[in-house]
């Protein structure tokens, strides 16, 4: 069965391919290289001994997604990462987040839902919940307003899908809410590689500690929680990606309850921002330099998942533990940077 992931060279696009090249899913890349490199190709391939087909297209070009589903007639379904995804630069670039978020989006679903039987994959997040009044988060937590341009996208974005499956019968999806991403493939062939100054905790530290950040920057520490700081849920990129996998196997198979689902996926533990620098430098032995600073507009207080759902419905389970995912992303840094 050929799927088509979208970003599907970035960091969990790329674990993602892994797990459906393993589980004998024949794979199509679309990614516009934005935020990834063509060489994480050879990493895929390194891992599964077969290249996947990519084609480098730019979901906002309209006409380029439809030459691809004209060339391309075959997909079973698509699994959609593609999509900008820093809290912070949302908050200060919400044009550009809306344009890439949705018209992607979009542009994919017409195209899709003009084929027999689709099936879709939706890269969605926590952040839909916005600031949650009760932890851990069930996916009948309230989708409050979002504190983020970023957040409002994945909010959109899955109404936008919910919309499409109400009115179209051969369209299958689940939107699948992660929580926070970390961590590499244990090979080291892929990883995350931001462009630029990284966005996200565990790619700061991981440079700090190479000596290519002059120090990391903990935004607060004056949080209601333990320390002061920050509280997510941290999940290896590994398990999410075999999430990925289960979740469209659900959808080939026509296990699904109703044609369009959530699940949420993290692990059920919150860590604070402290925990996860004091357990990398327990794991890795290198000691972090980094300072407190002003909170950043966006940032929750504290998101963990109820993951009863996708544990008792979907089959899966994270499997793999915060040290374990800070030791691969480390590994994967040092192996980057020839450490």
């Amino acid at each position: 069965m050929k799927i088509v992931v979208t970003g599907g060279l970035g960091f969990i696009g790329s674990h993602t391919v892994v797990e459906l090249q393993n589980a004998g899913y024949e794979v199509v890349i679309i990614d516009d290289l934005s935020n990834a490199s063509e060489s994480v190709l050879d990493g895929i391939e390194a891992i599964t001994t077969k290249k996947p087909t990519f084609v480098k297209l730019d979901l906002r070009d309209r006409n380029g997604v439809s030459e691809f589903f004209k060339k391309h007639t075959n997909i079973t379904g698509a699994i959609h990462f593609a999509a900008s995804k820093a809290v912070g630069e949302s908050v200060n670039k919400p044009l550009e987040y809306y344009e890439n978020n949705l018209s992607s989006l979009i542009y994919l679903l017409q195209e899709l839902t003009a084929k027999e039987g689709a099936n879709f994959i939706f890269s969605s997040s926590c952040t839909v919940y916005g600031q949650a009044d009760e932890l851990p988060i069930t996916e009948e937590a309230p989708v409050k307003p979002a504190e983020s341009p970023y957040g409002n996208t994945k909010q959109i974005g899955e109404e936008i899908i919910k919309d499409t499956a109400n009115v179209c019968h051969n369209f299958n999806a689940i939107a699948l809410r992660y929580f926070n991403p970390i961590g590499a493939h244990e090979s080291c062939e892929i990883g995350e590689l931001p462009l630029g100054v990284p966005q996200n905790l565990v790619p700061f530290i991981t440079q700090t500690a190479a000596g290519l950040r002059k120090e990391l920057a903990v935004f607060g520490n004056d949080y209601p929680t333990a320390d002061g700081t920050c509280v997510r849920d941290y999940i290896h990129v590994v398990d999410l990606a075999k999430a990925h996998v289960m979740a469209l196997t659900r959808l080939v198979n026509k296990k699904n309850i109703s044609n369009y689902e959530t699940f949420n996926l993290g692990t059920g533990k919150g860590s604070s921002v402290l925990e996860v620098i004091q357990t990398f430098e327990k794991v890795t032995g290198v000691d972090l330099a980094y300072k407190i600073v002003d909170r950043r507009e966006g940032d929750v207080i504290a998101a963990y998942a109820d993951t009863t759902k996708a544990n008792d419905i979907l089959g899966w389970k994270a499997e793999l533990t915060l040290a374990e995912a800070l030791d691969s992303a480390w590994n994967w840094e040092k192996k980057v940077r020839g450490l």
